[in-house]
């Protein structure tokens, strides 16, 4: 079949899907109620359902009262009861696959469980609905005239009391649908490789001779292989090498730090960026429009939304609010109960709504990933602006980062450290840290009270890191790929402390 056809049946098929997303778009919070409802008696003879008389229960007033929420150490004990064979425990139907994620909030792995019914209907759905979306607002795409270059982490699976476990990517690979796996390169084998270093040089060798016409992968990883496909090829840049590349879906991690870096390297103007946000336990927004980087919340995907606001978040005074009652430009916590039996589950994440109709979203930070140690409440996307602008008006290059709080002693007042690693450093640095400095309280209020007079917070210290610092942190932590990072907010200095510990390291 030529291959226009196949591009032209592919958007069809895809474009069938908007009907559904405009009902939920015109009904967000019936739709949500219909689905919670729904996950509350497919499960009632469950462990949990049982536990907590999912039978009687008919209204989220009753679910929000006699469910608490959950954080995974709490949830960890049903988990293994599953892990070791035992099923109907927290979801009805049999549940044999595990994202293994240590996160970036604990050293400990977590096993998130992945039901049949999230691959289908979230995982997969989240990805059609990406091109859906994305094909919707592209008439004239040639997405299905070649293939797309996916960018995973550790692809290895491993087994245990008949169950399995491995990254997000592997599993997604393992199960992968063939309209998938006919789309996409590098192949199977290749993305199922475990040595990072090695799988990389294997993605080059097969990918550069292919007719790329999308990206898809974590922008800081995806980085790393783009720049040395470069270097092995020789071209000024990646269009020399797939002239048909439209678009780049990407998620994981914050765009902003490296916007300037990818517009160097795809130096076309019509190439189009799409933001995503998924994790292990489950698929939750899309960008649904070519010129703004605020994402859809995707409302039908067997997921359930409650929000904390930051504000409360972990205080006596919490409390815990549906979707029908977020309010503009807050930062709220995120709670989801799953088709995968996660119920009332506190993820991690923190979100700010930018639109109440429809529901859009950005992604803010983590919990935990934070700087409030003097009462600044400094989010990652804050830090992640302000770096951004620093590099945009100093011509600077930034890899990666992390921040954390110089504290009191004595009467020395605090501050924040920094540790950059530079693709290229700006020629002036006090220009560079005044930049930042100066963003950081124009978009936080509460960093910009500490900071005035030097009242509570020192000037920020900035420390250049030496070349492949975060590289071999993250290879030290058995951590190469994927969505794994340093956080680049914290409020301990482990994570700055072990960086400084290796920036003497000689590199071999």
């Amino acid at each position: 079949m030529p291959t226009q056809l196949i591009n032209s049946f592919a958007s069809w098929v895809l474009k069938q899907r908007i009907h559904q997303i405009e009902l939920f778009l015109k009904y967000p919070n019936e739709v949500q109620e219909e689905l919670l409802m729904n996950l509350v008696q497919a499960s009632k003879y469950t462990v949990v359902g049982k536990k907590y008389d999912f039978d009687s229960m008919t209204s989220y007033a009753a679910f929000a009262e006699r469910i608490p929420i959950s954080t995974y150490e709490e949830l960890q004990p049903l988990i293994e009861r599953t892990r070791q064979g035992e099923q109907n425990v927290f979801w009805e139907t049999p549940i044999k696959w595990f994202a293994k994620s240590s996160g970036t909030t604990n050293a400990k792995s977590k096993f998130i469980p992945v039901s049949n019914e999230a691959l289908e209907d979230c995982h997969y759905k989240g990805s059609k609905d990406l091109l859906c979306l994305y094909l919707n607002n592209n008439e004239n795409s040639e997405l299905f005239t070649g293939k797309s270059l996916r960018l995973g982490g550790s692809s290895q699976i491993y087994e245990d009391n008949n169950t399995y476990f491995g990254d997000l990517s592997a599993i997604l690979i393992e199960n992968m649908p063939i309209w998938a796996e006919f789309s996409s390169t590098p192949s199977n084998k290749i993305s199922l490789m475990h040595e990072w270093e090695t799988k990389m040089g294997a993605i080059i060798n097969e990918t550069k001779r292919e007719n790329v016409t999308s990206l898809a992968g974590v922008p800081s990883w995806m980085l790393v292989l783009l720049n040395k496909m470069l270097l092995e090829s020789g071209k000024n840049n990646l269009f020399d090498i797939w002239p048909n590349l439209e678009v780049y879906f990407h998620g994981g991690v914050n765009f902003d730090p490296y916007r300037d870096q990818y517009k160097t390297i795809l130096p076309k103007k019509d190439l189009k960026y799409y933001e995503i946000y998924n994790a292990s336990e489950g698929f939750f927004a899309i960008q649904d429009s070519n010129n703004s980087s605020d994402l859809l919340l995707m409302l039908d995907y067997g997921i359930f939304y409650e929000f904390i606001p930051m504000d409360t978040f972990g205080t006596s005074n919490q409390k815990v609010i549906r979707l029908a009652d977020v309010e503009l430009n807050k930062n709220y916590a995120i709670v989801i109960t799953t088709n995968s039996g996660l119920w009332r589950y506190l993820i991690g994440d923190t979100v700010r709504f930018t639109s109440l109709s429809p529901f859009r979203i950005r992604v803010t930070g983590r919990t935990k990933h934070h700087i409030n140690v003097f009462g600044e409440e400094l989010m990652v996307e804050n830090s992640d602006q302000a770096i951004a602008k620093a590099c945009c008006l100093t011509n600077a290059e930034v890899i990666d980062y992390t921040v954390a709080p110089i504290f009191m002693i004595d009467k020395e007042k605090g501050a924040h450290e920094w540790m950059i690693e530079f693709r290229k450093k700006p020629e002036d640095m006090e220009a560079f840290r005044a930049i930042l400095d100066d963003t950081l309280q124009s978009l936080n209020s509460d960093y910009e009270a500490k900071r005035y007079n030097n009242m509570t917070l020192n000037p920020l210290v900035i420390n250049v890191g030496r070349a492949n610092l975060f590289y071999d942190w993250l290879k030290d932590h058995n951590k190469l790929g994927g969505q794994h990072k340093i956080p680049r907010l914290s409020n301990q200095r482990d994570y700055l402390e072990q960086l400084k510990s290796m920036q003497m390291r000689l590199v071999v």
